[in-house]
């Protein structure tokens, strides 16, 4: 490699909505930046703010020649800005990061010494979670164990999307125009040499989080249905199942009928048959729906952004 000074690091950092804490954010990267002895570029990502964050950034930009700012036409969603990030990233190496603080922005730092090392990805594994209630740590820790066994890929457990991945990851997702990005999935999947380290996750520094308990579901499932078959395959398994008590249903009630010669009044038994197995096909229908809206996202072949602006490129 080159020396150090010669090698540019971009760090990507999509803003929804947290004019109470971008300005720290920026002086805290900012003195962490100096202290890693390396070009740098920061790339903020305005994901259609509906608050003062785009003022705020736009303030900042005029500061620091080293600040970059996109600004979405409206909000596009979180996943979407890292895209849009790594597709305008010119680093050397790329550092994907939020702007609330619960990732420590320190923690580039031996990143940086990873990928000096030769590593082309290294994650943040998630350690421990201040901030968080319980519900959200149990669910989180639930979600990232069952994509470790229902993935036909090696997702890291407990990481979330703070990273620092290399040029060759960042060219190999460029190339990637999927609608719906699951980025920590599809890091893993370009491959290439990938290490995790440590940290401990801090509580917001201001604001609240603007994932609700909607848009975690939605990220879940998206990230369930980029990387396994599962749902479709459970859904088979419901079938058969199902077949298989409405044959041994049959089968009792033509003992009763014709054996025990016993009136069956059918009534009761007919109505659970028709709900379960109505039930069965809805949940059928709707996980297949899932998948085949996916695949009429893709074919429509929208941009997967639209940029509003652009200030320092």
């Amino acid at each position: 490699m080159n020396s150090s000074k010669d090698w540019l690091l971009s760090v990507i950092a999509p803003v929804y909505n947290e004019e109470e804490g971008i300005r720290q954010f920026y002086q805290k990267l900012s003195g962490v930046l100096r202290r890693a002895e390396i070009s740098a570029e920061i790339i903020f990502v305005n994901d259609g703010s509906r608050d003062k964050s785009g003022e705020i950034l736009k303030d900042i930009q005029k500061s620091d020649g080293a600040v970059k700012l996109l600004e979405f036409s409206r909000n596009f969603g979180h996943q979407i800005a890292v895209k849009a990030g790594i597709d305008y990233a010119q680093g050397d190496a790329v550092v994907i990061i939020d702007t609330d603080l619960q990732d420590p922005p320190e923690m580039i730092l031996p990143m940086i010494e990873k990928w000096k090392d030769g590593f082309d990805v290294i994650y943040a594994i998630r350690a421990k979670r201040e901030g968080e209630t319980f519900f959200k740590k149990i669910t989180a820790s639930m979600y990232y164990r069952l994509m470790k066994k229902i993935a036909h890929i090696d997702i890291p457990l407990d990481a979330g999307d703070f990273r620092l991945i290399s040029r060759s990851v960042a060219d190999a997702l460029r190339q990637i125009r999927e609608r719906n990005p699951y980025i920590r999935g599809l890091v893993s999947w370009v491959g290439f040499k990938q290490t995790g380290i440590e940290i401990e996750r801090q509580a917001r520094f201001a604001g609240h989080t603007k994932y609700t308990l909607g848009k975690m579901l939605k990220f879940a499932w998206n990230g369930i249905t980029h990387f396994s078959f599962l749902p479709l395959q459970l859904s088979t398994w419901f079938g058969f199942f199902a077949a298989l008590l409405a044959v041994i249903w049959m089968l009792s009630a033509m003992y009763v009928s014709l054996v025990l010669h016993v009136a069956v009044q059918g009534w009761t038994s007919l109505i659970i048959a028709v709900l379960f197995l109505g039930s069965v096909q809805l949940i059928t229908l709707g996980i297949m729906g899932s998948y085949l809206a996916r695949n009429y996202d893709e074919a429509r072949s929208r941009p997967l952004y639209i940029i509003k602006s652009k200030e320092g490129f």
